[in-house]
């Protein structure tokens, strides 16, 4: 079938899914998804579209390049290498910065600043060019009205300023400074301090000259900056330095005021008051360790004291006590033998007291000793104590006198200092003013352009042909998104889910000649119109059930259904089928047109049961079918279908002929096609290839499926053979030119 594509098959669309006569239907195939071969397809389908495309677009792109005015850019380069600077008082002032991207960005930025681009107006003379000056262009009659009003507005509004707010400014010169920034260009080579300067304009010598003067003016501007910077450093440094002076000489004055008032020679210090208070302390600090001696020893002596310090002070009392503690043991041994009454132990008791006496005596004599060493001690250490009072007390006097004397010299040198710190530095920024350059040095000058820069003919016109190929190929997909025709079986099948019989093409007018194009089939039996009509019956008669009442109809008007009608009747009879055609459109009858011969009496007597069926049957003599035409018509003709007559007529006429074709009228303009429709054993749609939308197809199946009819397939009219054979959908292949020869 013409129906079939190669792709995988995908759901039924939801309108078509469960109709009633569909139950047996294997499930429809759709497109298959896109892929080369489709995409090729549209391309072949849509190569008008796209080959105009291709070439419209460069030939706009050449019309637009003949029209516009060539512009020159010349370029000049320069590079930024700023000083160092080792005085704070020139780093303050002058840059210092290293050479970072946003410095390079701020240099590019004052390249093309408006001071420059003034310096570059004024020497090039540019308020006086036309191409910068939009006042000295040739004006129309609506600029030259718009420059009326705005003078007139200008100058009301001049009146009204204030004389203290000054002139108003000149709109053309501010419009020439703005043109001629426009036209620079000024950007950093990357990872370098190189500057590119570009200008662009109509005339190579002004574009050259234009960089030439900026770069000029820039290095100029840059070198006077500096020096200006080095000026106002000088100034600040002799301004400090002067008044370093003066501090120095005040110090000075101060100083000698000062000496005089407290007594303070020149050269004289307090070395020899801090010297004596030194042997002083240390003579203090000796009494006081022999007073500390002194007074151990009398401890010592007084009993006080240990036994071993004792010993060391007073060996005499130690030896006497000695003595005593002998004979002290000696009593106590002899009492014990002898007892306290024997001769022996009282001479012992009297030699204890002798010895006792002793001992104390000379304690006594000791102690008395020590007192006066000790006595002698605190009166050496009470003098000297008093001697250190009075002479720290006079140190500090001095001390005193002497501190601010030297917090005066103090300050007074710092002054010094900084006048000599000053001094040098005046003559290093003398020294820097002598061998200062610019920080920004010219690379290469810039020179004429031998070619424009704008426009540039040969990408341009690369970029319009692949503009035009890009174009071109989205226009192919929105058309063929827009698309919501029916262009083939595949689209058929996928759309409506119903087999495509037939791809009936349209008979050009010289193949025709005085013949219809139903008349056609008969006269060509071999061509590709009647080898379509014979596949559309193929499609009627394979399945299950032969229908015999058929109604061929269509959307809406101008699907050529009665010509398909037509068509399939004559080649049915000359295929020796026994066939009625009968025209059910009663309200735009054409069968007189095409039999060209207007029968008196049809369906419409029929229906008014006037006639019986076979009193209104005529019968075409080429090919031999009956033919049962419309009749006269009335305006109660419509609600006759309404009635039994019709399906009463159409159960006798089926006893007798093979195939009964209903031509009836549009569905979705005429109710009675769904009657029809639905009293019929099998419908035909009729769709107009590349004309019908899909939509309005889909809406008719609703309309019959509503009506219970039994809609077998469809039949694709008016097919350009030569745009399908080209198109490369899978059904093309049935107008190829050698299947074409064959049938000839």
């Amino acid at each position: 079938m013409l129906d079939r594509p190669t792709g995988p098959p995908t759901a039924i669309p939801a309108p078509i899914r469960g109709r009633p006569g569909y139950g047996d239907m294997p499930e429809p195939l759709l497109i298959e998804p896109l892929s080369p071969r489709v995409a090729l397809a549209a391309l072949r389908r849509r190569r008008g579209a796209l080959i105009a495309s291709i070439l419209l677009w460069p030939l706009f792109a050449f019309i637009a390049i003949k029209q516009v005015t060539p512009q020159y850019t010349a370029v000049g380069t320069l590079i930024y290498e700023p000083s160092q600077y080792k005085l704070r008082e020139l780093q303050s002032i002058l840059q210092t910065d290293p050479t970072t991207e946003a410095v390079m960005a701020s240099q590019a930025e004052i390249v093309r600043g408006l001071r420059v681009v003034e310096a570059v107006v004024k020497r090039g003379d540019l308020y006086n060019d036309p191409e910068f000056n939009p006042a000295l262009r040739p004006r129309g009659l609506l600029g030259r009205a718009i420059d009326t009003v705005a003078s007139w507005f200008r100058g009301n509004t001049a009146s009204r300023v204030p004389a203290a707010l000054g002139p108003v400014q000149d709109p053309s010169r501010n419009a020439t400074l703005m043109a001629v920034q426009a036209a620079f260009d000024v950007h950093t080579v990357k990872f370098s301090r190189v500057l590119e300067v570009d200008f662009t304009a109509q005339d190579p010598q002004l574009a050259a000259t234009a960089v030439n003067n900026a770069m000029d003016f820039y290095i100029r501007s840059q070198y006077a900056a500096k020096h200006r910077a080095v000026e106002r450093a000088t100034a600040l440094l002799d301004a400090r330095a002067a008044e370093l002076r003066r501090d120095v000489r005040s110090g000075e004055d101060r100083i000698a005021a000062y000496r005089a008032k407290a007594g303070l020679a020149q050269g004289m210090h307090a070395g020899m008051d801090a010297e004596q208070i030194s042997h002083l302390t240390e003579d203090l600090v000796h009494a006081r360790s022999e007073l500390g001696n002194a007074e151990a020893k009398l401890d010592a002596a007084s009993g006080r004291a240990g036994a071993e310090a004792q010993a060391a002070i007073a060996p005499s009392v130690v030896q006497l006590r000695a003595q005593q503690d002998q004979i002290s043991a000696q009593i106590q041994a002899q009492q014990g033998r002898l007892g306290p009454n024997h001769p022996e132990a009282i001479a012992l008791r009297r030699e204890y007291a002798d010895a006792q006496r002793a001992v104390a005596a000379e304690t006594a004599r000791v102690v008395a000793a020590t007192e006066a060493e000790v006595r002698a001690a605190r009166e050496r250490v009470a003098v000297l104590e008093q001697d250190l009072r009075n002479g720290e007390q006079a140190a500090d006097r001095s001390a005193q006198s002497q501190v601010r004397l030297n917090a005066m010299q103090r300050d007074m040198e710092a002054s010094r200092q900084e006048l000599q710190a000053v001094l040098d530095r005046i003559q290093q920024t003398a020294q820097q003013a002598e061998v200062e350059s610019a920080e920004a040095h010219e690379i290469s000058l810039a020179l004429p352009p031998d070619v424009p820069s704008f426009p540039r003919s040969l990408p341009l016109m690369a970029a319009a042909i692949a503009f035009g190929v890009l174009f071109g190929l989205l226009l192919v997909y929105l058309l063929e998104l827009a698309d919501h025709t029916l262009r083939s079986g595949e689209a058929v099948r996928a759309a409506l889910g119903l087999p495509c019989f037939a791809l009936l093409p349209e008979i050009r007018r010289r193949d025709l000649g005085h013949l219809s194009a139903d008349e056609y089939v008969a006269r060509k039996p071999l061509s590709p119109f009647a080898e379509q009509v014979r596949t559309l019956r193929t499609g009627l008669r394979i399945g299950q059930e032969h229908p015999r009442v058929v109604a061929v109809t269509a959307a809406r008007p101008g699907e050529a259904k009665t010509t398909v009608a037509l068509a399939l009747a004559r080649s049915a009879a000359l295929s020796g089928e026994h066939v009625l055609i009968m025209e059910c459109d009663l309200r735009r009858p054409t069968f007189a047109v095409h039999m060209r011969a207007k029968a008196p009496i049809g369906l419409a007597e029929c229906l008014r049961d006037k006639l019986s069926p076979h009193q209104a049957i005529c019968t075409d003599q080429a090919t031999g079918m009956d033919v049962m035409q419309a009749g006269r018509i009335t305006s109660d003709l419509p609600d006759r279908f309404l009635s039994d007559t019709m399906a009463r007529m159409l159960s006798e006429l089926r006893q007798e002929y093979g195939l009964i074709l209903l031509d009836s009228p549009p569905v979705q303009a005429i109710a009675e096609a769904r009657i029809l429709a639905g009293i019929a054993d099998a419908t035909l749609l009729c769709v107009r290839w590349c004309a019908t939308p899909r939509p309005v197809v889909q809406h008719t199946l609703e309309l019959l499926e509503e009506a219970h009819a039994h809609v077998v397939g469809c039949v694709l009219t008016r097919v350009d053979a030569v745009a399908h054979l080209r198109s490369g959908y899978a059904d093309a292949d049935v107008y190829h030119r050698h299947r074409r020869t064959a049938q000839r």
